[in-house]
């Protein structure tokens, strides 16, 4: 090596630790690289599933600035051309629609968004916003799609063929699926011998999920056209109307349960037929699960099921935000990113996630195959999109038409919770588990350590909750563990009393193994849950792993009984996993 050149490198090594060193006034953003000196700065929150993408993008978008180009042209910056730097976050669409809302109307709520840019998944949010704020935040006829996704139905291949061979034609729908619903023997109906007698459906919440509120807004249609209605679109007579409302619960007979987030039906459904016959999923997340990335290894292959009665496209439309936090220069600085999220190589990219593209210049390749359980030739049947008020009120409607719950909060006091103060904490999460109760759901009460008792029997929440509160406050830890028995008692107890009209669950929080003397033994409860199994609406058993020294073993197999997943806590995570339990309901 010259003598020059090792001066070259040294030169150019100080230049760089003087360049970290400096503290002076070049924003840098989330992955860490620097935006270009002077840039008008941009913020964006983008729906979750464009997580998968949209890093990279603001990142290569900033890039570009950084370098002193236009990454939409490639070319480098004209005269008095400034740089634009983003920023983002990933947000659940309906928390951050309403925080937008909020921040018009309740600025000092704790959810407040001030994005320059907001991307949902679809643009129900967006004209929510506009109806919710009573202005019109968002310019509906300019927000351009940036990725699009048909919502479908995740389906067992074996359960869709089923149906298809048993009613003799292959355009399915919510008919054909309430149709196994409604048979005396389920799925045995069907050609499936040994499978269970219920249909297992599951969705997200409506209130904060894009494909939840798409998908209720589905099942409206379909009890509408049920009942006669043959307009294109759905308006607030249909929603209000009582017959069709009973027409969405039949279909939400079918749900299992629910969760206020895709991520964790994706992982569920992975697991096979046993957990859930199908699920409302974005097609990109169909394909995502298809593609082995999910925890679970599926058994067989999930296909698309677009349902004959129609469904709706999310077209992940970049709405810029026109508010008093919001400049001209920057809303202009936004359209230049939306024209950068366009460009054919973006859209490739974004693409390889399982997003079609919204650019029609980009032709669809891979991974829009048949072998990812896709039909590229769908939807042809396409919903309209209802007016502001009218998916308002199908919002309005969930906290009615959504199937109710009976829930026996089974609570492990035994000598050992009393360590590091776990009963304390115990109670806590147990309360807040009761604070996201719906009013309509029945709840009930039952503790064991030597013995099982029902402390409070399951009841309207509302008449219940004074008591179950009062109960839990006065649990004291003390003597063994009769976790089997209490297993097998409480779930033949709810077995006895069945209503297929509401889920039925046993959320069991355990510290520890079972070292009861009475005999019972975990194939006694095993057994329990299985012969639950065989009825027309099988009991939920959701264990909570709670501390270090919990029998996972035993709890797993409990879970695995019942269809369900152990999960994990401790007493510092406790509160949050009985949190994303109470979504379940």
């Amino acid at each position: 090596m010259t003598h020059n050149r090792l001066l070259r490198i040294i030169f150019c090594l100080l230049i760089a630790l003087l360049a970290a060193c400096d503290t002076g006034g070049t924003p840098a953003t989330p992955d860490g690289s620097a935006c270009a000196p002077n840039a008008i700065t941009i913020s964006i929150i983008y729906a979750p599933e464009s997580e998968q993408y949209m890093p990279q993008v603001m990142a290569d978008f900033n890039r570009a600035y950084a370098q002193g180009r236009n990454p939409v042209s490639g070319q480098g910056l004209a005269d008095g051309e400034r740089a634009v730097c983003v920023t983002g976050e990933d947000g659940s669409s309906g928390t951050v629609m309403q925080g937008i809302v909020n921040a018009i109307i309740a600025p000092n709520n704790q959810n407040v968004a001030r994005p320059t840019i907001f991307e949902p998944s679809v643009s129900h949010w967006l004209a929510l916003a506009n109806f919710q704020s009573g202005r019109q935040l968002f310019d509906l006829t300019n927000a351009r799609a940036t990725a699009l996704a048909p919502v479908v139905m995740a389906i067992w291949e074996s359960r869709l063929n089923a149906i298809r061979e048993t009613v003799g034609y292959d355009d399915i729908g919510w008919e054909e699926l309430l149709g196994v619903l409604n048979s005396p023997n389920g799925w045995q109906d069907y050609g499936l011998p040994t499978a269970r007698r219920t249909v297992y459906y599951g969705h997200t919440d409506p209130m904060v999920s894009s494909t939840a509120l798409s998908t209720l807004i589905g099942e409206f249609y379909a009890s509408a056209r049920q009942n006669g209605f043959t307009d294109r679109r759905l308006t607030i007579n249909q929603v209000r109307d009582t017959d069709v409302q009973d027409g969405v619960r039949a279909i939400e007979s079918l749900i299992r349960h629910y969760s206020t987030r895709t991520t964790e039906f994706k992982e569920y459904i992975a697991q096979g037929p046993d957990y859930l016959d199908f699920v409302a999923l974005e097609e990109n997340d169909l394909i995502y699960i298809n593609r082995g990335l999910t925890q679970y290894q599926p058994p067989e292959q999930l296909v698309a099921l677009y349902p004959k009665e129609g469904t709706f496209w999310h077209e992940h439309p970049m709405g810029i935000v026109n508010a008093d936090w919001t400049t001209a220069e920057q809303r202009q600085a936004a359209e230049v990113f939306v024209d950068y999220v366009l460009t054919p190589d973006v859209q490739t990219a974004i693409m390889a996630q399982g997003f079609r593209p919204a650019n029609p210049d980009v032709p669809l390749a891979f991974p829009f195959v048949e072998e990812n359980g896709i039909d590229p030739a769908q939807p042809r049947a396409v919903l309209d999109v209802p007016a502001p008020d009218v998916i308002a009120a199908v919002q309005q409607s969930w906290s009615f038409v959504k199937k109710q719950a009976d829930i026996m909060l089974l609570i492990d006091v035994s000598g050992s919770m009393s360590n590091a103060g776990k009963m304390e904490q115990a109670i806590q999460a147990a309360e807040v588990f009761l604070d996201s109760m719906e009013s309509t759901n029945r709840v009930g009460l039952a503790v064991f350590a030597d013995e099982v008792q029902v402390r409070v029997p399951i009841g309207n929440f509302e008449s219940v909750e004074a008591t179950l509160r009062s109960n839990l406050r006065g649990l004291r830890a003390n003597g063994g563990t009769e976790l089997f028995a209490a297993v097998r008692d409480i779930v033949d107890e709810m077995t006895g009393q069945e209503d297929q009209e509401r889920i039925r669950a046993v959320v069991l929080l355990s510290d520890g193994a079972d070292t009861g003397d009475d005999g019972v033994t975990l194939n006694d409860a095993v057994l329990s849950l299985e012969a639950s199994r065989n009825t027309l609406n099988p009991i939920i058993l959701i264990p909570v792993a709670y501390g270090s020294d919990a029998d996972v073993n035993a709890l797993n197999s409990l879970a695995r009984a019942s269809s369900t997943r152990v999960q994990s806590g401790d007493p510092q995570s406790i509160l949050g996993v009985l949190e994303i339990i109470s979504s379940y309901f």
